[in-house]
């Protein structure tokens, strides 16, 4: 039985050679055709990327945080179906509304472990504000419109368990 790299060789000399119908100069795509296998091309001749210096993204890039569909406002308490073991979360923006209901919750949502997602905030001071607020919680700046459109939800703040949803 003939090895891999036999097989590889005998299919590299049935495939027909490469035809250049344009060149307009760049990277040349050869060595990327070691992907699909069949393409003759030998497995030395593949893309070898080059070292990158890793993305450095802080919070301050992900913001501001504007919600189209989720406002300040009273939500009404009702039970909810997600998957069990899901880490409570609680939605906030930067306004009096949490920022009050914060100062309230704070040693619950602690005991918890609760995540925040603060889903309308214009900038650091905003999340600054709300991290003086409730301190020693996990505060993320996260658009929240898809989130309220899947639990139907159109104001905040509000907690959600694998089982409920209140205020």
């Amino acid at each position: 039985m003939p090895s891999e790299s036999e097989v590889g060789d005998v299919a590299a000399d049935l495939m027909p050679e490469l035809t250049v119908v344009a060149d307009h100069g760049g990277e040349p795509a050869r060595p990327y055709f070691v992907a699909i296998g069949m393409a003759g091309v030998p497995e030395s001749e593949g893309y070898v990327s080059e070292p990158q210096e890793p993305l450095s993204i802080s919070e301050l890039d992900m913001l501001p945080v504007v919600s189209e569909t989720l406002t300040p406002g009273r939500a009404e308490a009702r039970s909810l179906e997600l998957p069990a073991g899901t880490t409570p979360f609680f939605l906030v923006g930067d306004d009096d509304l949490s920022l009050k209901w914060l100062e309230q919750r704070g040693d619950i949502l602690r005991s918890m472990y609760a995540v925040g997602l603060v889903v309308n905030v214009q900038g650091a001071e905003g999340m600054e504000r709300l991290r003086n607020a409730a301190p020693g919680l996990e505060l993320r700046p996260v658009a929240g419109d898809d989130l309220a459109g899947r639990v139907g939800l159109s104001h905040y703040p509000v907690l959600i368990t694998a089982t409920r949803i209140e205020q």
